[in-house]
C-alpha cells in the first residue's frame, strides 16, 4: 500500500532507500489503484524530491531495466530535459554525431517528444535510423557507428504500468519525479554526461544526483537567451554549468566570447516537425545548413569533449567540433548508424 508513504511525504519526511524499493514495486504494478499512485506522486512533487531520493529512484529503476550490455569505457550521454518549449532543432541529437565524429563514443538514451513536435527518437527515425533495435545489439551498433541510441521503451518496459497515472497528472498540470528521471535513467550507466536543464533551479539537484550516482564527470547546463532559458549550451547568452568532477561539485559560467560565433537570435535556431528537423540536421552535417544551427550544435559537442577530457580548452574543443562537421566525419557517423540499425 502506498498510503503510508504518502503520509510520510505529507509530514515532510525524506524517503529511505528501502522505502523507495517498495514504492517502485507499487508504482509499477498496474494492479495498484491509479488514484493511490497519483496521490503519492502529487505528495512527492509537493514536498520536493531530494537528490538522495532521486538517486535512489534511479538506482532502483535501473535494476528493473534491460541492459544494453555495453562495457566500453569513456562513453558519454548527451541529452536535455525538454520543457523549454522553444521548439528548437534537435541540438543534442545532432551533437551526438559531431561528438562521435571526434572519436568520443556516445550512448544517447531518449524517447519521443512530449513537449516538442520532434524528440530525439522522432528525428532519428526521420533520419533513417531504426530506433527500436534489440538491447542485445546495442554494443555492436556502438562498435560499428561510434554511437548508439537507446530508445527508452525498449529498456524500461515496466514503465508502461505508470503511463496512465502520468497521463492523468499531466492533464491536471502536475509534474512528477518521472519528469526529473528521464535524463538519469540511461541503462548503460555512462561515466560522462552532458545534460541540458530547462529550469535553472534544478541545476544543483542534478549535479548532486550525478555525484551520488558516481558519474566520473558530468555537467548540468542551462543556457540563456533574450527570449528565455534553454535546455542546451547557448550561443545566444551565458550558460550556467553545475558540474561534478571526481566527486566534487563546481559552479561555472561558460565563457564563449572568444569563440568565432556569429550573432544570432532564437528564431534562427527554431525547428519544426521531425522531417523538417532531420533535413536541417543533414544540411548542417553536409556543410550547407544554417550557420547559427551549426554553431550551437558544434558548441554543445565541444562541451561534450570537455566533459570527457578529450579536450581541456573550449576554444580548441569548438574548433575540433567544427572540423568534425567540415571534414564529413560527423555525417559519416550518421551514415554508419543508419547502416548498423537497418
Amino acid at each position: 500500500m502506498l498510503a503510508p508513504f504518502t503520509e510520510k511525504l505529507h509530514a515532510g519526511t525524506e524517503l529511505t532507500r528501502p522505502d523507495i524499493e517498495t514504492i517502485c514495486s507499487l508504482l509499477l504494478d498496474d494492479g495498484q489503484p491509479i488514484p493511490q499512485r497519483a496521490d503519492f506522486l502529487r505528495a512527492l512533487e509537493k514536498k520536493g524530491a531530494t537528490a538522495g531520493e532521486v538517486a535512489s529512484f534511479v538506482e532502483v529503476l535501473l535494476l528493473r531495466a534491460n541492459s544494453p550490455g555495453i562495457s566500453l569505457e569513456g562513453i558519454i550521454d548527451v541529452c536535455g530535459t525538454g520543457g523549454d518549449r522553444h521548439g528548437l532543432v534537435n541540438i543534442s541529437t545532432a551533437s551526438m554525431f559531431v561528438t562521435a565524429g571526434c572519436g568520443v563514443p556516445v550512448v544517447k538514451h531518449g524517447n519521443r517528444g512530449v513537449t516538442s513536435k520532434s524528440g530525439g527518437a522522432d528525428v532519428l527515425e526521420a533520419l533513417g535510423v531504426r530506433i527500436d533495435t534489440a538491447p542485445e545489439r546495442a554494443a555492436e551498433i556502438l562498435d560499428l557507428a561510434g554511437c548508439v541510441f537507446l530508445f527508452a521503451p525498449q529498456y524500461h518496459p515496466t514503465f508502461k504500468a505508470i503511463a496512465p497515472v502520468r497521463k492523468l497528472l499531466a492533464e491536471e498540470g502536475t509534474p512528477t519525479i518521472f519528469n526529473l528521471l528521464g535524463p538519469l535513467l540511461n541503462p548503460a550507466k555512462p561515466e560522462f554526461q552532458l545534460a541540458g536543464v530547462f529550469n535553472p533551479r534544478l541545476l544543483p539537484l542534478y549535479a548532486e544526483v550525478f555525484r551520488l550516482l558516481g558519474r566520473h564527470s558530468a555537467w548540468a547546463v542551462h543556457g540563456e537567451s533574450p527570449e528565455g532559458g534553454l535546455d542546451e549550451v547557448s550561443t545566444l547568452g551565458p550558460t550556467t554549468v553545475h558540474r561534478v568532477e571526481d566527486g566534487v561539485i563546481f559552479e561555472d559560467q561558460l565563457e564563449i566570447e572568444k569563440l568565432p560565433i556569429a550573432p544570432a537570435v532564437l528564431a534562427d535556431l527554431k525547428g519544426g516537425g521531425a522531417e523538417e528537423n532531420a533535413r536541417t540536421v543533414v544540411d548542417v552535417l553536409e556543410g550547407s545548413g544554417p550557420v547559427a544551427i551549426r554553431q550551437i550544435i558544434a558548441l554543445n559537442a565541444a562541451c561534450s569533449l570537455l566533459v570527457t577530457g578529450a579536450e581541456v580548452q573550449l576554444e580548441e574543443a569548438f574548433r575540433r567540433a567544427e572540423e568534425s562537421i567540415a571534414s564529413g566525419r560527423a555525417l559519416d557517423v550518421l551514415n554508419k548508424l543508419r547502416l548498423a540499425t537497418n
